[in-house]
């Protein structure tokens, strides 16, 4: 407790002595400096860092240019003899082929995995053909779309992406796999 004195006026009175509660003080400061560095650590990471990358607001003296839709791999395993690979550009469709399903197990005991090695294949043609991202220097990647139905053992869409991921490019001299994979369920 921290204490002070209070002098009366000087007409002879005693001084009189009181004593201040300095612990709702410190309280005030611990919450504040604590406001202060939460909010801090919270602007730094809300940050967005521009590049090339990032659109900008159009400029009213040029007339915007024209940008085609990528093309993108949809790969639907909906039907249970035979996996569907379209290759779309928005609603264009380029390319549609059929691959049967032939499951390949690999592994013995609990280490039993399922393998596609003819989608694979295909796929591999297909990106051979169809891809876009093939230059050394363009750190993008073709989109692959698993269009995968809910019923759809895990087992047999983990077989699926190690197929897409087959594929592989080079970026600045090291190998990369040729497509980033999203889902379609429904």
């Amino acid at each position: 407790m921290g204490g002070v004195s209070v002098e009366g006026p000087k007409g002879g009175r005693r001084t009189l002595d009181s004593e201040i509660n300095l612990i709702p003080m410190i309280d005030l400061f611990i919450c504040c400096i604590s406001f202060l560095l939460i909010t801090a650590v919270w602007s730094h990471m809300s940050r967005i860092n521009a590049n090339a990358q990032v659109p900008s607001p159009p400029r009213p003296d040029q007339e915007p240019e024209k940008v085609e839709p990528e093309k993108m791999l949809t790969v639907e395993m909906k039907q249970d003899d035979k996996f569907v690979l379209i290759w779309k550009s928005g609603a264009t469709v380029h390319n549609t082929s059929e691959v049967k399903k032939q499951p390949v197990e690999v592994g013995e005991g609990s280490d039993k995995q399922v393998r596609y090695p003819d989608l694979a294949k295909k796929i591999q043609e297909e990106w051979t053909t169809y891809g876009s991202h093939k230059n050394d220097n363009d750190p993008k990647q073709d989109q692959a779309i698993i269009s995968v139905d809910n019923r759809a053992p895990f087992s047999d869409l983990i077989a699926v992406i190690d197929a897409i991921y087959q594929p592989k490019r080079t970026y600045k001299g090291a190998d990369w796999t040729s497509f980033n994979v999203t889902f379609s369920a429904r």
